[in-house]
C-alpha cells in the first residue's frame, strides 16, 4: 500500500492520542492538500512497526517540507528489492540484508545507521527443553531466517562454542513460520530478533540460550537508490535527521511508543515496551571505527554462507551525510 504523508502528528502526544493517531493515520493520510500534493516527493519503503511508526508517533515530521509516500513492505526482501528497481527513494533495514544485496549488484548505498543492544537478537529455546548450552543442541533443529540476522547468530554463536557448522540443522523460515514451528515443537530452538524474543519470553515461556553479545553488530541502515543520492540529498539528509530526532523521542518517551506500536502491530504492550528498554535503539556515525566493524562482519557473513562473495563496506557506505549535520 503507498499513501502520501505532508501533515505530521502534533508533538507531543500522550499515550491515548498517540493510539488514535496510529489508527487514523492511514485514511487521514489520503486527504491532502493541493499544495502538499505539489510538494517535492520523497518515496520511502517502511516495515510495519519501524521507521513510519516512529516518525509519526514522534511528531517529528514536524515542519516537513516534502511529501512523503509511504510504500508498506512485510520484510526486508521485498523493500530491498522495489528500491533496487528504483520504485523507491530510501528504505530502512538490517546490515545484512542491505550487504546481501549490495553484493549482487544492486545500485544502492547505505548513508545513515542506527545500532541497537545486541541482546535484543538471541537464540530462543522453550522453557522445558533440556538445552542449556549450545552443545545440547547438537543435532537438533535451529530456525532462523537465511542471509539474515538469524543465520549469522546461529553459525557466530556456534564458532565461538568451538562447534562446526553441521553440529545444528539449520531450517530456514521467516519470522511467522518460525514462531509456528518454535511453538509447535516442529523445531528445537530460534534464531530470532526483537521484539519477537520478548513476545515468546513473556507470552509463551521460551527462555534465551545464547544473544548476540559479542557476535554481532546489530545495526540498521537508511539505503537509497544512487539516483535519489544524486537528486535528493537534502530530502534524505532531512530523513536522517528527523530519524534521529525520532529515536531520541522514543528513548525519553519509551512507554507511549510501546503503546502506539504495540497497537499497530497487534501485539501486548508490555512486551513490546521490553524489547524496546533492551534494544535502546541510537543513531550511530559511519566513522572509520564501525565501518572496520561491518567489514569484519561481512567478511565473518561470506566464511559462514550468509553472503556469497566478499564486499567492500567502504563501497557499499555513501559518507556524505555526516551525523553531527543532523542537529
Amino acid at each position: 500500500m503507498t499513501t502520501l504523508s505532508a501533515a505530521p502528528v502534533p508533538r507531543p502526544l500522550r499515550r491515548r492520542s498517540l493510539i488514535a493517531a496510529g489508527l487514523l493515520a492511514a485514511p487521514a493520510l489520503l486527504s491532502l492538500p493541493r499544495a502538499a500534493r505539489a510538494a517535492p516527493v520523497l518515496r520511502v519503503g517502511n516495515q510495519k512497526g519501524g521507521l513510519r511508526s516512529l516518525l509519526e508517533a514522534s511528531g517529528a515530521l514536524e515542519g516537513v517540507s516534502y511529501a512523503i509516500e509511504w510504500s508498506e513492505f512485510p520484510a526486508a526482501a521485498p523493500l530491498l528489492e522495489a528500491l533496487s528497481a528504483d520504485a523507491l527513494d530510501v528504505g530502512s533495514m538490517g546490515d545484512l540484508a542491505f550487504f546481501s544485496v549490495f553484493a549482487s549488484g544492486a545500485p544502492l548505498q547505505a548513508y545513515a545507521a542506527t545500532r541497537a543492544d545486541p541482546r535484543s537478537q538471541a537464540i530462543l529455546v522453550r522453557g522445558d527443553a533440556p538445552f542449556h548450552t549450545l552443545a545440547d543442541l547438537r543435532g537438533k533443529r535451529v530456525a532462523g531466517n537465511r542471509g539474515g540476522w538469524g543465520q549469522f547468530l546461529v553459525r557466530a554463536a556456534l564458532q565461538r562454542a568451538g562447534l562446526p557448522p553441521d553440529a545444528v540443522e539449520h531450517v530456514f523460515l521467516g519470522p511467522a513460520e518460525a514462531a509456528l514451528a518454535f511453538r509447535s515443537g516442529s523445531v528445537d530452538a530460534w534464531a530470532i530478533w526483537e521484539p519477537y524474543v520478548s513476545i515468546e519470553v513473556a507470552q509463551f515461556g521460551a527462555r534465551v540460550l545464547e544473544d548476540g553479545t559479542g557476535l554481532t553488530p546489530t545495526v540498521s541502515f537508511l539505503a537509497a537508490h544512487r539516483n535519489a543520492l544524486r537528486d535528493r540529498h537534502g530530502e534524505l539528509a532531512d530523513l536522517m535527521r528527523r530519524q534521529r530526532s525520532g529515536w531520541n523521542w522514543a528513548t525519553a518517551h519509551l512507554p507511549d511508543y510501546a503503546a502506539y506500536n504495540a497497537k499497530l502491530i497487534r501485539l501486548p504492550e508490555k512486551p513490546v515496551q521490553q524489547a524496546f528498554e533492551k534494544q535502546r535503539t541510537r543513531a550511530v556515525p559511519l566513522d572509520e571505527a564501525l565501518l572496520a566493524e561491518l567489514q569484519q562482519a561481512a567478511d565473518r557473513a561470506v566464511e559462514f554462507g550468509v553472503l556469497k562473495q566478499r564486499i567492500d563496506v567502504t563501497a557499499a557506505i555513501d559518507r556524505g551525510f555526516p551525523l553531527d549535520a543532523a542537529g
